[in-house]
């Protein structure tokens, strides 16, 4: 997943950087772009969401396996929160990426918006 979203970033990236260097495309080719992008952006929101469950129960089983662990000091739980650990931090990493990633996608929209007519936009 990670290299599938960041090649589309990438290409989106692209075709926003060839109208800048002179290449004008009419609004019915941004308008089929458009539609793409929106496309992709639901599956990249779903994918979001899913990551964003697994990586919260993950991290509730990792508290609760420390918690368990303070109050009856059971020596066996400790590779329990370790495989935990081991866990989280790559599902916090991904999640981490799902989630700028999408944040550049909005921004990508509106960018694409602005090559038809004069669209709202944020100013970095």
């Amino acid at each position: 997943m990670k290299h599938r979203i960041q090649e589309y970033l990438k290409y989106i990236d692209g075709i926003l950087q060839e109208n800048k260097n002179g290449q004008e495309k009419d609004a019915g080719y941004w308008d089929q772009e458009i539609v793409k992008h929106l496309e992709q952006i639901r599956f990249f929101q779903h994918e979001r969401l899913v990551h964003l469950i697994v990586f919260s129960l993950v991290a509730v089983c990792t508290v609760m396996s420390i918690l368990f662990y303070v109050a009856y000091e059971k020596i066996i739980l400790l590779p329990l929160i370790l495989m935990l650990f081991v866990l989280l931090v790559p599902y916090c990493m991904h999640y981490y990426l799902l989630e700028n990633s999408v944040q550049k996608m909005y921004d990508q929209y509106d960018q694409m918006q602005a090559k038809k007519k004069e669209y709202f936009q944020v100013k970095k």
